[in-house]
């Protein structure tokens, strides 16, 4: 009984940490435009720190509660989520999902390097400020550089832009302070009662929080973006979906362990340094080898789907 009690609070308080997310971000979007940030910026940097502010919430959250073995799991296993289960499906809705060249030569090493990058700092078993800020400087020369290039939004993200700022005249609405304010205070306590109850479930439970951050609350804050890319590949709007994906996998690798970082040192338990973190540069070299030819198969996405399955299965035991 009183693990579901605990199991009911983790699902309430993660549904209101994401959808908080969602209202900060879309709110945040809003405010850019009134301020005429280029339309470029508010893509590459609101929207893509938007869609990882779930992780980097409990990130903070947990160092500050002394939980940080979790911000590394939250991490690692947000990245296989995205990769093996969110562009599989995505692959499996679309049957093929196509690469643009600027995804494979651009940010697919940026994603791969960024990986090699966080298994040769946590090796140590910790990850410190200084490692953070090495993470966050990487993250902010990749922004800076799409920022600079001639690279383009997708067709949505500059429609949806478009649309907002046609709606978006005069001065900057009292409302949207308001929102983001509201917004920000439900996402502190979304992400102190998500933590709250990973910490309960994993006392009952006895196994590590970071087992269950890398798989329940990874999976949980990885919803957004499999709607979000099912939806944009059922549309044809395939660089949307594999941009998102690209995009918050190199925010999830630099900005989500980076920034919690700043609050404290991460602990990284033996369990990641050894398994985990070794089986996400793993994936993430099969993902960047499997999209050689542009394109990942619907059977490609069903291999990814069962490399997801296994990985779970090895993680609690059941294999």
């Amino acid at each position: 009984m009183e693990l579901i009690k605990w199991i009911g609070l983790f699902v309430v308080s993660l549904a209101v940490l994401i959808k908080a997310a969602d209202y900060f971000t879309i709110t945040s979007e809003k405010v850019g435009l009134h301020f005429k940030i280029p339309p470029f910026i508010v893509g590459v940097t609101i929207i893509a720190v938007g869609t990882s502010l779930p992780e980097v919430a409990t990130g903070i959250m947990a160092v500050i509660n002394k939980q940080s073995e979790m911000v590394a799991g939250n991490a690692v296993g947000s990245n296989m989520a995205n990769i093996l289960l969110v562009m599989a499906i995505a692959a499996i809705v679309g049957k093929n999902v196509k690469f643009h060249k600027d995804i494979l030569h651009i940010d697919l090493p940026i994603l791969l390097g960024s990986t090699i990058l966080l298994f040769i700092l946590t090796m140590n078993g910790r990850f410190t400020y200084i490692e953070g800020i090495i993470c966050l400087l990487v993250l902010i020369t990749y922004i800076i550089y799409n920022s600079k290039s001639k690279r383009k939004l997708g067709m949505a993200e500059m429609m949806e832009i478009r649309k907002m700022k046609r709606k978006e005249k005069g001065p900057v609405p009292t409302k949207y302070f308001l929102i983001l304010i509201v917004s920000g205070i439900f996402l502190y306590f979304g992400a102190q009662y998500t933590i709250k109850a990973v910490v309960e479930i994993s006392e009952i439970l006895k196994v590590g929080t970071e087992i269950i951050a890398l798989s329940a609350i990874a999976i949980g804050t990885s919803l957004p973006e499999l709607a979000v890319s099912i939806i944009a590949v059922r549309r044809g709007k395939i660089d949307m979906a594999i941009g998102n994906i690209t995009g918050s996998n190199i925010f999830n690798v630099l900005g989500v362990m980076g920034i919690p970082a700043l609050f404290g040192t991460l602990t990284i338990t033996a369990y990641m340094t050894t398994f985990a973190i070794p089986v996400l540069l793993f994936v993430t070299i099969l993902y960047a080898f499997t999209t050689m030819n542009r394109k990942i198969s619907r059977w490609e996405g069903i291999t990814f789907l069962l490399i997801y399955a296994g990985f779970l299965g090895i993680t609690f035991g059941v294999i």
